[in-house]
């Protein structure tokens, strides 16, 4: 069944392995993205928020992606980026404890996350502390202290990924709020966000679920909380009544208190069509493709470049689904494989990282890239001028 290229639109010749980065262009999007532009922005006009449910779009594609992160229908909703996404959880966890003052992270969380947390402590004015440690020391510094543990799930420079159940069992034995980042799960590795029992998640639809750049964040609140909630960012269109124009703001009794201001349309539709590329296949069919393609890269990569040292997990089920390995030239290494036709990208300060994404990618793109990648190594092609200018995005 797997994969589905037929599906994608992917440059002939071109190995992508950056779907953990920005996920390609399914070719199902072309068309809806242009029936929206053409016949309901062009034809319907503001009507359109109506006549063609724009305003339920975030709701309806909220629940959408909880079906990928074992999410029930109305706790997820979909809008604005990430970084909102990661403040209104967080400020909303504070809330939830207004004794404690550390907000728990781990060295390997995505930069954004941790000035979000920076950015709120320090607005909030209440000697609130980011603590941050090692990924494998998470549990061991969950105490009474923490009011809330934020973590991406799967680290994004090394694809090693926590244990969600555990650690969300850890922290609320300790009295605190759990978030977690899905930013490099949700369409890449089974998540069961119920049967984990966190607070809250957050995540982006760019990466894995092919929504196009600048796609829209989403935000899941654990069913209970729902009502209770507090938000921070008190947007129009998280009123109860955003139409009623009252003066004061009352929040909606449901997920919807979690949007704020006006829903990306035109990226939502991109969204909702490059969802179609799903069906009939699994996360559980994703993911033993995943492990079987990461897999054969390492053992590939090992036995052609061995100057190359893997700084993933060996065991694939401590590992999402991208495979980094270390090396001195990485960024030149990697910008001359992109002109050899294989895309991947790195990551400061050494890190070449390579994205699986099983529903385009197979076998016999994985052989070929690492014997492109051997090529490169073995000629040195990497000290080439070109390649050791840095650009802007890396």
């Amino acid at each position: 069944m797997l994969p589905v290229k037929d599906r994608f639109h992917i440059p002939e010749g071109l190995i992508y392995l950056d779907g953990n980065s920005l996920g390609p262009l399914p070719k199902s999007v072309p068309a809806r993205v242009g029936e929206a532009v053409q016949k309901e922005w062009g034809q319907s006009l503001i009507r359109g928020w109506n006549s063609e449910g724009w305003m339920a779009q975030p709701a309806r594609l909220g629940d959408r992606i909880g079906d990928f992160v074992g999410a029930p229908t109305g706790t997820t909703v979909l809008g604005d980026t990430l970084s909102l996404k990661v403040y209104q959880a967080l400020a909303a966890a504070l809330s939830m404890r207004p004794t404690r003052k550390v907000i728990l992270s781990d060295t390997g969380n995505f930069p954004t996350d941790l000035y979000m947390a920076e950015g709120l402590s320090s607005m909030l004015g209440r000697d609130h502390e980011l603590r941050l440690v090692d990924p494998t020391d998470v549990t061991a510094a969950i105490t009474d202290e923490v009011a809330v543990v934020m973590l991406t799930h799967v680290d994004y420079r090394t694809g090693r990924m926590h244990d969600m159940n555990a650690i969300t069992q850890a922290a609320h034995n300790a009295g605190a709020v759990m978030i977690w980042d899905l930013a490099h799960s949700a369409g890449a590795v089974p998540v069961d966000l119920t049967a984990s029992h966190c607070d809250f998640a957050v995540g982006c639809t760019y990466k894995y679920l092919n929504g196009g750049p600048g796609a829209p964040a989403f935000i899941y609140v654990r069913p209970d909380l729902i009502e209770t909630i507090d938000p921070a960012l008190s947007g129009w269109l998280g009123h109860d009544a955003p139409f009623a124009f009252e003066p004061g703001y009352r929040p909606a009794p449901s997920i919807e208190r979690m949007r704020v201001g006006t829903p990306p349309v035109l990226q939502m539709t991109a969204l909702e069509a490059a969802l179609d590329v799903w069906d009939g296949i699994t996360m559980q069919d994703i993911r033993a493709a995943s492990i079987a393609l990461c897999d054969l890269f390492i053992a590939e990569v090992e036995n052609r470049c061995p100057e190359l040292t893997l700084v993933s997990p060996r065991d694939a089920n401590a590992r999402g689904s991208q495979v980094s390995f270390a090396f001195d030239h990485g960024y030149a290494t990697m910008q001359a494989l992109i002109a050899a036709g294989v895309i991947g990208d790195f990551r400061a300060p050494n890190i070449m990282r390579f994205g699986f994404t099983p529903l385009f990618i197979d076998a016999g793109d994985v052989t070929e890239a690492a014997q492109r990648l051997e090529h490169i190594i073995k000629t040195k092609a990497y000290e080439a001028p070109e390649y050791q200018i840095r650009n802007r995005v890396t």
